[in-house]
């Protein structure tokens, strides 16, 4: 499938669209905040490196790609679009999980990575429960004509390789999509910026 001409745009005119080395501990959230892949403060780093080894084999063996995951989540309700999204492998079974928004709702679902079916039951929180930074970021993706989906199929084009987590972010007033990309066996952080969203501070 074709990225969107305005995506592809976007990537020729290079707004904000170039793609950085990743370190392995910063995956980018909806927080704007980085996330671990499973690395916990105080763990020596032959400890951190074998578990996000672990979490980067496991994503490689997944049979459902995020993309799936995102769609999955989505056709939940109708007319929701995914905030935020990325690859758990520390359950038993690995998961991807899928914040969706749908009626100034977040629903918070697990997608089992090999079989493509719902882990347990679904939660979700009103955005008036969300502060206030977080909540502008959403509220902002409900006027964005663009979505995650088309910044992953642009970002895993970029990079050349398979999106493991992607959300939103917020960097000098702008609203933008942060993208992580496992390509080969780097990860790569690819951000861009919705046309039109500088406009929405």
């Amino acid at each position: 499938m074709h990225a969107p001409r305005s995506w592809r745009k976007l990537l020729a005119a290079i707004l904000v669209a170039f793609i950085l080395p990743a370190p392995v501990y910063a995956i980018a959230s909806s927080t704007g905040e980085p996330a671990s892949l499973r690395n916990e403060a105080g763990d020596d780093a032959a400890s951190d490196q074998q578990a996000v080894s672990r979490e980067l084999a496991l994503f490689r063996g997944s049979a459902i790609s995020l993309s799936q995951a995102m769609a999955i989540a989505e056709a939940l309700h109708a007319g929701a679009t995914t905030a935020d999204v990325s690859f758990d492998g520390a359950p038993d079974s690995p998961v991807y999980r899928v914040k969706t928004l749908h009626n100034d709702r977040i629903w918070h679902h697990a997608i089992d990575a090999t079989t493509g079916k719902i882990v347990g039951g679904e939660a979700a929180l009103p955005l008036k429960e969300f502060d206030a930074a977080e909540r502008s970021n959403l509220v902002a993706l409900k006027t964005i004509r663009q979505r995650l989906a088309d910044a992953v199929r642009v970002a895993e084009h970029a990079a050349s390789g398979k999106a493991i987590s992607g959300g939103l972010i917020r960097e000098r007033g702008r609203l933008n999509f942060a993208i992580v990309v496992m390509s080969g066996n780097d990860l790569k952080a690819v951000i861009l910026e919705p046309p039109g969203a500088a406009r929405r501070r």
